[in-house]
């Protein structure tokens, strides 16, 4: 880049005004992010279902123990009781492995541990969970995956929506476009 050879133009000089409107603005737009919610969000969405790091999932991590990297709730069946939707993976230091979206809901008997009422996503699909989020009867999330095995497990290639409704007493999967679908 070429030094201008006169004097800058006042639309490219910053003044204390600016960084201080631009401040203003970011703030307000955090601001306005952390005080509402989604359209369908409940009191619940906050974590009053089942906890989801007591629960016990039908994962294999070889004897290692077992990570919630995303939890919601909300009353997705229907029954006045909050459910929550857990995405688990094993732990590892470095990596991404496989993981898992299960449905939680209160133990058996007061004090049990919640238990896993359904599987959205089995780890043996080998997938990535993003965006994880429970709008009235219905769970959504981004899965993430790859279109061979040589793809470097860091770099997902494919990348499709899913939804899944709560009807008729069981989840029914609701694939978005099929564009880079997993």
């Amino acid at each position: 880049m070429q030094p201008s050879a006169g004097q800058d133009l006042p639309h490219t000089r910053t003044h204390p005004a600016h960084w201080l409107a631009t401040g203003v603005a970011v703030a307000a737009v955090i601001g306005v992010a952390v005080l509402t919610r989604p359209a369908g969000a409940s009191a619940t969405d906050a974590g009053s279902g089942p906890d989801a790091a007591a629960a016990h999932y039908p994962v294999n991590c070889g004897g290692g123990p077992v990570d919630v990297v995303a939890r919601a709730s909300g009353d997705i069946e229907g029954d006045g009781r909050p459910d929550t939707v857990a995405v688990v993976r094993c732990h590892t230091d470095f990596g991404t492995p496989p993981s898992g979206v299960y449905v939680l809901s209160a133990g058996t008997s007061p004090g049990a541990p919640p238990r896993v009422v359904a599987t959205l996503v089995d780890p043996a699909r080998k997938l990535s969970v993003q965006d994880l989020a429970v709008t009235g009867r219905t769970v959504s999330a981004t899965l993430l995956g790859y279109s061979s095995d040589t793809v470097p497990r860091c770099c997902p290639d494919l990348r499709r929506q899913f939804d899944w409704d709560w009807r008729d007493g069981r989840f029914n999967a609701v694939p978005g476009p099929h564009a880079g679908s997993v």
